[in-house]
């Protein structure tokens, strides 16, 4: 399995000094989150895109994903959502990312049935621009649809080899689903796996890996007797909390848990 971190877990940071931050800790890709305040965005111009793609190249360094915010069963018209993926995908392709992460985002009140198909249409309509382009758009387990069998739903009615799922881990446990259950869903529409550590169930307050209460052994175990051989991103996420530890300082650590992890699985 390689490893890669997202940018999440530091938020405005100049690319070179990413690049430098993967290059010195050993870790293999970087997920890139798409916001305006990042220096990777949809407004980038195309001369801008082909420099973020020779820095990444120049440092052996690749573009894990695009984390993206759209909702894509969210209420209100497709065509809004359907155009920011349709960037976010374009974005991926130009700037050599092979993921775009979306989120499912579903109203408090909306019927899930009408959810989950809002879901599947949006995500068929971007399925075939995504594979000309060479991208897989991923559905993350989170908000609405933070277990497996909530992002299988949407994803199974699709049926598209672009359009799989984002498995992060701590959603899926908060959901209540344990690593084994998760991935016996998502195995045939999995792209990668975000991980990270909380201190339980009633504080995500992000700690370093290995500090808290997600399994995360347990679902090194699950891939790596499956035979999965795929990315872990560590995501951070330093952008919403104040007073925590800067992840550059635990990047070094971050890296030598998993790679334990998976010397224990192997």
């Amino acid at each position: 399995m390689k490893l890669a971190f997202s940018t999440l877990g530091v938020p405005g940071l100049p690319l070179p000094h990413v690049l430098a931050l993967a290059t010195e800790h050993g870790y293999h890709g970087v997920e890139l989150r798409a916001h305006p305040e990042e220096p990777v965005h949809l407004g980038l111009t195309p001369g801008e895109r082909a420099d973020v793609a020779a820095a990444f190249g120049d440092a052996g360094v690749e573009v894990l994903g695009v984390a993206g915010y759209a909702r894509v069963a969210a209420p209100g018209e497709d065509e809004p959502v359907l155009d920011e993926m349709r960037e976010l995908v374009d974005l991926a392709g130009d700037i050599g990312a092979s993921y775009v992460r979306v989120f499912p985002g579903a109203g408090e009140e909306q019927d899930s049935e009408v959810a989950d198909a809002a879901a599947a249409r949006r995500l068929g309509a971007v399925a075939a621009h995504a594979a000309d382009r060479g991208v897989r758009v991923l559905l993350e387990t989170h908000d609405s649809h933070r277990t497996g069998a909530d992002a299988c739903r949407v994803v199974g009615a699709v049926g598209h080899g672009s359009v799989g799922v984002l498995w992060d881990v701590m959603h899926t446990w908060l959901g209540g689903e344990q690593p084994g259950e998760t991935y016996a869903a998502i195995s045939p529409y999995l792209g990668y796996v975000q991980v990270k550590d909380i201190a339980g169930d009633g504080d995500t307050v992000p700690l370093p890996l290995g500090g808290g209460v997600l399994p995360l052994g347990e679902c090194v175990e699950v891939l790596s007797r499956a035979g999965w051989d795929g990315w872990l991103c560590w995501e951070y996420e330093a952008r919403w909390y104040d007073g925590i530890p800067a992840l550059p300082e635990l990047l070094g650590a971050g890296r030598d848990y998993v790679g334990r992890l998976l010397n224990e699985s192997a």
